[in-house]
């Protein structure tokens, strides 16, 4: 395989981002491939493209099938050593790309890594897709160094270390081609939203790490497909929240923790009720039912993922709940968390 690097972009009626920030990924991706992925666009993306950046590939996709099934179908058509799966509203910096490949060059036990995210209208902060990297907690519920929900940290340098994480953002999400299509890429019943979860828990649970890399820098604007208030949004994260906790999960305390997610699921509907949130009520509830539709099928993943696991992974889980320590003991920044329990 002669090609090292292949920074695949997938768009969706994005030329506005392509036309903002795709110069800059030309600009600080030297000897990386660039390809521009469409998820059947309505706009005149491609026509943007070929007339102003000839040397980008375009891989022309038949249908929206959302980020899971999108880079699914795209990447079956590049063939490179490391794919960087990229925003169409990602800004990138100069010498992104060398830290992670230097950082995944270093140890073939890293199946992925991801830069620090900061903010493109707020460039001090973290953003809110992946910060300074992924974790969950006990109960499967998503939070990053740097943000813990509604939380944003400014950068001021307290993430400045390499070190192992739980989940690398799609946002900016660099991986090994081998681990991406050894997995079966990402399951395309999420759609989109927390896809990228479920592959690296996938891939830890085979034995490999997912790093974060401080090296490198990329601003994110975030919500350029879904806004983060949009009621769809709520009802992908919830259910696919569900998917990715049942299809992963050790046996152990497994149907506990999840009668345990719905009382707690139950409970933030509620708190979206009485916030005058009643469509994001409803678009909790509609995640439940969904889930519970698609049980069989979600448990008939687990049992096939289950013979190709090595050992259930521990490390970068949270063991305590996000959400109590978050809400009711206000512990809003990763360092308020008790680092012994990771």
């Amino acid at each position: 395989m002669a090609l090292k690097t292949a920074v695949v972009i997938l768009n969706w009626n994005g030329k506005s981002f392509l036309e903002k920030f795709l110069p800059s990924v030309i600009a600080h991706s030297a000897g990386a491939r660039i390809v521009v992925a469409d998820n059947a666009s309505s706009d005149d993306s491609i026509a943007f493209l070929e007339k102003n950046y000839p040397p980008v590939q375009i891989i022309r996709l038949p249908q929206n099938g959302g980020f899971a099934k999108g880079y699914n179908d795209a990447l079956r058509q590049v063939e490179a050593e490391y794919y960087v799966l990229l925003n169409s509203d990602v800004e990138v910096t100069p010498g992104w790309i060398e830290p992670m490949q230097r950082l995944m060059d270093s140890d073939h036990s890293i199946a992925a890594c991801q830069p620090k995210i900061l903010s493109s209208s707020q460039r001090h902060l973290f953003e809110y897709a992946g910060a300074a990297g992924g974790f969950i907690d006990k109960y499967g519920y998503a939070f990053c160094r740097g943000r813990i929900f509604d939380s944003f940290e400014e950068d001021k340098g307290q993430y400045n270390d390499a070190r192992e994480i739980f989940w690398a953002t799609g946002a900016c999400l660099f991986i090994r081609s081998e681990h991406y299509h050894g997995v079966g890429g990402l399951d395309e019943d999420f759609f989109a939203h927390m896809e990228e979860i479920d592959l690296c828990w996938r891939i830890k649970n085979r034995g490999f790490k997912i790093m974060y890399c401080p090296g490198s820098t990329v601003y994110h604007v975030g919500g350029g497909t879904l806004s983060k208030i949009s009621p769809h949004k709520t009802f992908l994260n919830f259910r696919n929240n569900l998917f990715l906790l049942c299809k992963n999960h050790a046996p152990h305390f497994f149907w506990r923790k999840l009668f345990l997610r719905g009382i707690l699921d139950g409970m933030a509907a509620f708190s979206f009720l009485l916030s005058g949130s009643g469509r994001h009520f409803f678009a909790v509830i509609r995640a439940h039912f969904s889930f519970y539709a698609s049980f069989g099928k979600t448990m008939s993943k687990r049992r096939k993922f289950k013979k190709e696991i090595k050992q259930y992974t521990t490390t970068a889980i949270y063991r305590k709940s996000i959400v109590f320590d978050y809400f009711f003991r206000k512990k809003n920044k990763f360092s308020d968390l008790d680092s012994t329990l990771f």
